[in-house]
């Protein structure tokens, strides 16, 4: 493969990796992110990058966005058109045999694994040895130390009895000042060895998104074989945290026996051996009693006299990690004067069971108020303790003991069976499969996030018939009608099935034309020469003669059925409207699309989206809007003129939402005021919104009252943005903020269309981009919130959803001069920009962003520095993330990797604080007004990149507006509009950076090449893993800091998988094929 060829495959992996497009200015940081090297267009006889862009066509497609910036889309080639355009050969019941090409150009949704479970994580299974070039003693009892719990055996210092001995501790090495030497690479482009062919070459040919990671892959539990966690060289202290916790569940004693099964039922953890032969020694957590017989196990464990005398102070949570720095634990606090009533732990318990991704502490006053018109006892903040028995309890933000997360014990299991698909048994479809003696395994739901569908039909949207597309999937099915077809041809091989029975298993005979299929499928109904028989694997059924059924074999009893049935969330209610059904049919049937798994059961609660165009389409959503009724929607008209008109919103591109006087309008406010006294005769929790996703339907508050709201995006569990649909506005709020819409008025509330229009000044559109700040504002002083303004429609734009108005503060409108267009074209602060970034350097006052405040305030914080001045001493930086030392072991997770010489990794079990920490940070600065910042290059900052605020460091201040970034915690370089940064306050300063920079240990420093870089970011990129450190680098900045390991694969349960022993192995065959 040429230098160019491969060139070419590499730019179109980035550009596929982002569907948005890539702004010509970032895409050679983007390549350079994948690739470790910058596109050489000047050595290739291009004076420009555009102009090398605009030679391949093929590759790229190169537009300019309304701010006037070159951004860049990957062209569709038949190289990589097999992701898009998969031939399916999907049955229908029209034509039972007749293959169906299925064209969808499908565009992958990016996900953000672990975000929607952001829990704390248990330990990863640690590896037993080092690999084909190990470094040390494989030790036969124990395991090396994991610094995530304590396990502080070391692989270097395991004794041959098995015994674990405190390894030498040698200083971590310092910062080297200048990097390592690296190796020439050859200009001969080398051949790459045949095991990896093609593993880099299905990375080329595929989008880089195309695969989620599943969220816990080390924590998987493969069906009919659980794994726990091993627990040699455990920590006293919390096996003792944790046996207090079984105690006070069985206050009343239990058998030792039943300890262990006790301890791992909560715990998802083994009891260490150790602990059961010291729980004699433990007189301060339990008390022994040994019954008149010989047999040790055969003892009785109480709760300790002390702890049945006084109550214990608050502890930190079970789950809390022993590497958290001591200042996270909570103050112990006085006990309470009295246990806590059944009843209101009851309640508490339903209320925690609403919120199975946790909840704040902070948040049950005001939910337990609101739910059940009772007082919350306030005593119980102040002792956690009192609910150990219904939560457990974490502290996401160091030095911030108030801030606590509890989590429903009952939820615990849930959230695993989320993470892991094939954990445990099911008995789905299988329940009358066990024919011929043979029983079909069940068919594992993907472990993606976003797995890829072929829908078939749907009868109702809580019965949806699809296919799941991939590896294991549609194309083992297609390799089992291969083998069926080749099998069924051999005359000998024909075994008519002459009694058939209801429920049996067969195949069928379905001719064609050129070649004769063959299928699998399932006796519905036995007529006299008829029979009724169910495809199973393409879901529909068909009245076929009896001649065409045939005797299965057993060896195509293998492969689970491939017709799967889901349910569409958001439309139980409507599951069988006709409007509805009809509305899904022209969106979904017959097309790939992408499934969103919201919940792992029998049938699993999918949202579906339709990637194939520019914007996504969510097929919910859509067949929702079904129910609408066209005739509360307001008929614009141009040249009309409507008065009363109230202006809810002005966007910071000129964008207005109005409301205009309708029928619609009128039956809104009056079942929103029905709404309101409904939830205030009712005293239940049922309307919290427990299971939130995109493009749900449901109520939030704003300015005190209830309104219909969108959810539109998620960040994480507890954070989520909205727009309320009849107001235009945009919001970021908490999960706990929101409400179901009451089932005695959710028809007539769908169907009453969104009675904000959008619209625009006509005439004052700026073709580079967004309205300057000051214009912005003068036109939110001049319209927002007036009630009595009257516009003339001079435009309906159907396509993109605009009306051109022309705007007027007054209800006598007719004179065009008098217009809020013209007024705002007359003014000073009307100014077209040829870059509308310029604007944002000006020290003229920003406008607010277009959110409302539906929730609580933001969180007190401390005083920032004022605008427009730097910072007259150096900022307080978060504390060090505390590494362990050389030759143990660290559970991470690489949020970045570039090559073996550079990639970024995270702690494995600290990654929930992150998610927490950047909801916290999406609801303060969401809420703040953009104010004149003087931003200076290597200071710490906020920066919104996307729809998320990280916490990042100023590398570069461009004269063009424009800020290089570096992500503190996920390691990415980003370019940000000035205006999107914000004084990090110290209330975001108190957890340690996460992002940690880290080179492969094992491997010869070298300039790797594309292919090795590939193949090293196919084994370790959004993967959690071990790492066993080798040496830390420190620096005087915590950015800077970089740390040398061994990365270890520990997902399978027979196998550990060390990447430098790949690596290695690696180059070498690139060395001996050179």
């Amino acid at each position: 493969m040429s230098d160019m060829e491969m060139l070419k495959k590499m730019l179109r992996a980035v550009l596929q990796s982002n569907k948005n497009g890539v702004s010509l200015s970032r895409l050679q940081a983007d390549y350079k992110s994948l690739t470790g090297e910058y596109i050489p267009h000047k050595q290739m006889g291009y004076p420009s990058m555009e102009a090398f862009l605009h030679s391949i066509p093929s590759v790229v497609r190169m537009e300019r966005s309304r701010m006037g910036e070159v951004v860049c889309f990957a062209a569709v080639c038949k190289e990589t058109a097999h992701i898009a355009q998969l031939v399916a050969r999907q049955r229908t019941s029209k034509k039972a045999g007749c293959s169906q090409l299925v064209n969808c150009q499908m565009r992958v949704k990016p996900t953000t694994p672990f975000v929607l479970n952001a829990k704390p994580r248990t330990s990863l299974r640690q590896p037993d040895h080092t690999g084909r070039t190990g470094r040390g003693v494989t030790h036969p009892g124990g395991r090396p130390g994991c610094y995530g719990d304590h396990r502080q055996a070391c692989m270097r210092d395991t004794q041959p009895d098995g015994r674990v001995t405190m390894p030498q501790m040698r200083a971590p090495s310092m910062q080297m000042k200048k990097a390592p030497v690296q190796c020439e690479r050859s200009d001969k482009r080398l051949t790459l060895p045949s095991r990896f062919q093609k593993e880099v070459h299905a990375h080329l040919s595929r989008n880089s998104q195309q695969s989620s990671v599943p969220a816990a892959p080390n924590e998987s539990v493969p069906p009919g074989k659980p794994r726990l966690p091993q627990s040699s060289g455990y920590n006293p202290q919390v096996v003792q945290n944790r046996l207090k916790e079984v105690l006070n569940k069985h206050s009343n004693g239990f058998w030792v026996s039943k300890l262990p099964h006790l301890y791992r039922e909560l715990y998802k953890q083994d009891l260490p051996m150790d602990a059961l032969k010291e729980l004699e020694h433990w007189s301060h957590i339990c008390t022994v009693e040994k019954p008149c017989s010989s047999n040790p196990s055969e003892r009785l464990l109480y709760p300790s006299k002390d702890i049945h005398q006084t109550k214990a102070p608050s502890l930190p949570p079970a789950r809390q990690k022993s590497y958290i720095p001591a200042r996270a634990a909570p103050a112990p606090a006085p006990p309470p004067p009295a246990e806590l009533p059944p009843d209101v732990k009851l309640k508490l318990a339903e209320l925690l069971g609403k919120y199975s991704n946790g909840l704040w502490a902070h948040a049950l006053p005001k939910l337990f108020q609101e739910a059940y018109k009772a007082k919350f006892p306030e005593h119980v903040l102040s002792d956690l303790s009192l609910l150990a028995d219904i939560s457990t309890v974490e502290y996401p933000m160091p030095d911030n003991t108030k801030k606590a997360i509890l989590y429903a014990r009952a939820a615990e299991d849930e959230n695993r069976n989320r993470l892991d698909p094939g954990a445990g048994p099911r008995a789905r479809e299988e329940v009358g499969r066990r024919l011929s003696s043979q029983a079909v395994p069940p068919l594992a739901i993907p472990k993606e996030e976003y797995p890829s569908v072929l829908v078939v039909e749907a009868a109702s949207t809580n019965s949806v018939i699809l296919r799941y597309i991939g590896e294991g999937y549609s194309q083992a099915q297609e390799q089992l009608e291969d083998e069926m077809r080749e099998f069924y041809g051999q005359g000998g091989a024909r075994k008519a099935l002459l009694s058939p029975a209801t429920g049996q298993l067969a195949a069928v005979k379905a001719e064609e034309e050129e070649e004769e299929e063959v299928l699998r499928a399932q006796v519905c109904d036995v007529m006299a020469d008829k029979v009724k028989v169910y495809y199973v694997d393409h879901g529909f059924s068909e009245v076929i003669g009896k001649r065409k059924l045939l005797d299965l074999h057993e060896k195509f009893f293998r492969l689970p059925f491939q017709a799967a049935k889901v349910k569409l969330a958001g439309l139980e209610p409507f599951c069988q409207e006709p409007a509805v059904l009809k509305r899904f049919e022209s969106l979904a049937c017959g097309k790939i699309l992408l499934a969103e798994i919201l919940q792992r059961e029998e049938t699993p609660l999918v949202v579906l989206y339709d990637t194939s165009q520019d914007d996504d389409v969510n097929i919910n959503a859509a067949c929702l809007k079904a129910m609408q009724d066209k005739s509360l929607e307001n008929p614009l008209q141009v040249n009309s003129t409507y008065t009363n008109v109230s202006v809810t919103n002005v966007c910071s591109d000129g964008t207005i939402f109005c409301q205009l006087p309708s029928r619609g309008l009128a039956k809104l406010n009056e079942i929103l005021e029905k709404t309101e006294a409904y939830f205030q005769s009712q005293v239940t929790s049922e309307f919290l919104v427990s299971r939130p996703f995109c493009g749900k339907c449901c109520l939030a508050r704003y300015k005190g009252k209830w309104s219909r709201v969108e959810i539109t995006n998620l960040h994480g569990s507890r954070v989520l943005d909205i727009q309320f649909v009849d107001l235009g506005v945009p919001a970021s709020v908490e999960v706990i903020e929101l409400r179901e819409i009451p089932p005695p008025f959710l028809r007539e509330l769908i169907a009453i269309p969104p009675q904000a229009i959008k619209c625009c000044l006509a005439d004052l559109s700026v073709s580079v981009g967004s309205w300057t700040p000051d214009a912005v504002m003068w036109l939110r002083d001049a319209v927002l919130n007036s009630t009595d303004c009257s516009m003339k429609v001079a435009k309906l734009d159907t396509a993109k959803g605009v009306v051109h108005i022309h705007l007027y503060t007054s209800k006598g409108a007719a004179d065009a001069g008098r217009s809020v267009n013209r007024q705002l074209a007359d003014s000073d602060v009307w100014k077209h920009q040829k870059d509308v970034f310029l604007s944002s350097r000006s020290p003229s006052r920003a406008p607010a962003p277009p959110s409302s405040k539906p929730s609580s305030p933001p969180p007190a914080a401390a005083p920032r520095a004022e605008p427009g001045k730097g910072p007259a001493a150096p900022p307080q930086l978060p504390p060090l993330l505390e590494l362990p030392q050389a030759g143990h072991n660290m559970d991470i997770y690489v949020s970045v990797a570039c090559h073996p010489g550079h990639f970024v990794l995270q702690p494995w079990q600290d990654l929930y604080k992150l998610v927490v920490l950047m909801g916290e940070m999406i609801l303060y600065y969401n809420k703040m007004e953009e104010k004149p910042l003087s931003v200076e290059k290597n200071q710490i900052y906020a920066a919104k990149v996307e729809n998320n605020w990280h916490r990042v460091l100023v590398k570069g201040i461009l004269t063009n507006g424009l800020v290089s970034v570096y992500e503190l915690d996920y390691g990415k370089h980003e370019l940000v509009s000035l205006t999107q940064l914000q004084p990090l306050i110290n209330e975001f300063r108190q957890l340690p950076f996460q992002g940690i920079t880290a080179q492969l240990a094992g491997v010869k420093p070298r300039q790797w090449s594309e292919e090795a870089s590939i193949v090293f970011r196919n084994h370790v990129e959004k993967k959690p893993l071990v790492a066993q450190i080798e040496a830390v680098h420190e620096a005087t900045q915590p950015w800077d800091r970089k740390v040398v390991v061994y990365l270890v694969d520990t997902a399978n349960e027979e196998k550990d998988i060390w990447v430098h022993d790949i690596m290695s192995e690696f180059a070498d065959e690139l060395s001996k094929a050179a």
